[in-house]
């Protein structure tokens, strides 16, 4: 990656990084007109031009399939805005918000769920009398605990930005923890400098990153630099992923992100399956193929690499756990499924004499 490299923001200059073939050009911009696109230069440093199936390019670089929208796809897949009762709030669940301060990104994701909101065609930042209506919401709510930074990628925001954020939140007595949803450790590593940092604590709340890879090759050296410097300043990580088709529907590429997170002391947390956002029904596995990739983690790698696989309900009926039952009920026992898929009787039958 070279000094003055810089994020990629059209087709054109896909091309001429040798990220795109000429011949799908056309078809690029076609996407392009309709989804944002960027690619930061760690990103594109990822990436192997000589592998069309590249798992990094895959999840950045804009494919003619985006233009397909099949039946069940909609623009607000999980239902964020039936629960959005001011602008830039999402209250879903009784204990927690997401504020979605601004809606642009540092890369944009061929399956972001989001996709329709976000980017330089999307809702932009909040305006300042939408701030503050969104802070005198959570202010006048004394059941929200934790407040969740989302968008867009909040760390795009200048520490100064930031920092009025979560100052304003540390005003706010019954908030008591602020979490932030990001790419940037990982697509952007230079950005996590001391003045970030100090941005995402003035809170003087309990503070945690969730940090967005689906990769193992994502954990670069620099990424795991990254990661150490918030967790070194007393911030807690959490994991977030997608299972996708093309990238990380694989048992040992999954295993291995899994641990990538661990010993970069990031906890595996959600294992998404995938939103129905439209034009990316080539990233989706069917829950039968997730269940199985999940399943055959269990035993495998360490409980401490172990992810929840969720669904978001489409209509915005919150999450649900959809990994594999190891529980079955017989009728006044049980059988519980090991690792190894041989079932046993729980508790166990005994035996005579």
């Amino acid at each position: 990656m070279t000094a003055n490299a810089r994020t990629l923001r059209s087709p054109a200059e896909l091309v001429k990084a040798g990220l795109l073939p000429v011949e799908r050009a056309e078809d690029a911009a076609r996407v392009g007109a309709r989804y944002a696109v960027a690619i930061t230069p760690a990103m594109a440093a990822l990436i192997d031009r000589d592998d069309p199936a590249d798992p990094i390019a895959r999840q950045f670089v804009p494919d003619a399939a985006e233009l397909v929208t099949t039946p069940e796809e909609r623009q607000d897949p999980i239902g964020d805005l039936p629960h959005s009762p001011v602008e830039g709030i999402v209250h879903r669940y009784p204990d927690r918000v997401l504020l979605k301060a601004v809606h642009v990104c540092p890369v944009y994701c061929r399956f972001c769920f989001r996709r329709e909101m976000v980017g330089p065609q999307g809702l932009g930042t909040l305006s300042p009398e939408a701030m503050d209506a969104a802070f005198a919401y959570i202010a006048a709510h004394p059941e929200i605990w934790e407040v969740i930074l989302t968008g867009g990628d909040p760390l795009v925001l200048s520490p100064r930005r930031l920092a009025e954020i979560t100052e304003r939140l540390a005003g706010i007595a019954h908030v008591k923890v602020v979490r932030f949803h990001t790419r940037v450790p990982v697509v952007e590593p230079e950005r996590v400098d001391g003045a970030l940092i100090e941005a995402l604590k003035a809170s003087r709340k309990t503070t945690y990153v969730a940090l967005h890879a689906n990769h193992p090759r994502e954990l670069t050296e620099e990424a795991r630099a990254a990661c150490a410097r918030l967790i070194d300043s007393g911030i807690a990580m959490l994991s977030q992923s997608v299972l996708l088709r093309g990238v990380n529907d694989d048992p040992a590429v999954l295993a291995a992100l899994m641990r990538a997170f661990v010993e970069t002391s990031v906890k595996p947390y959600y294992l998404h399956h995938p939103d129905l956002a439209p034009g990316t029904s080539h990233f989706r596995l069917s829950i039968e193929e997730g269940r199985a990739l999940v399943a055959a983690l269990r035993g495998r790698i360490s409980g401490l690499c172990q992810p929840t696989y969720i669904l978001d309900i489409p209509g915005g009926h919150g999450k649900a756990v959809i990994g594999p039952d190891a529980l079955q009920d017989e009728g006044g026992h049980y059988t519980v499924t090991d690792f190894k898929g041989q079932g046993h009787a729980y508790p166990p039958k005994g035996t005579d004499g």
